[in-house]
């Protein structure tokens, strides 16, 4: 019998920046939670009113350090900015195997990133871990 439930190992992340595809490889933990603004009316002939406007999505990954990828790529947004004031961002794919066996894929645009708990220590694996704001997230398929 198959799975009936999503589990870690579903999930697969890709990054797009400047154009390029950035494939990460080994990703061990994803999260993205969505934000809102709470819109509030407190009418004086009536009961309150409240009601959430989305406001972005923040989240994180973590990978173990199998290539200088994701370094590079940190540096060459920093440069970028350092050399020419220019703020990148990018485009983050979420690509998750559904128990039925269908793919569903969530993209989440305009991401700013910043790599945190980049631990370097004598015989462990180096964990990274990128923490990440998107401005939106649809569902490509």
């Amino acid at each position: 019998m198959a799975n009936p439930y999503s589990i870690g190992r579903d999930c697969r992340i890709t990054l797009l920046w400047n154009g390029s595809r950035v494939d990460l490889r080994d990703v061990t933990a994803f999260q993205a939670s969505q934000e809102t603004v709470v819109q509030r009316a407190n009418p004086l002939n009536g009961v309150p009113v409240e009601f959430n406007t989305p406001n972005g999505w923040r989240g994180s990954f973590s990978l173990v350090r199998a290539s200088a990828t994701l370094d590079t790529l940190i540096a060459s947004v920093e440069q970028a900015f350092w050399s020419a004031g220019t703020i990148g961002s990018g485009t983050l794919y979420q690509y998750i195997s559904e128990p039925d066996g269908t793919l569903t894929t969530w993209e989440y645009s305009g991401v700013s990133m910043s790599l945190h708990n980049d631990r370097w220590q004598a015989e462990g694996i180096v964990q990274q871990t990128v923490q990440f704001f998107a401005s939106t997230r649809r569902q490509v398929s």
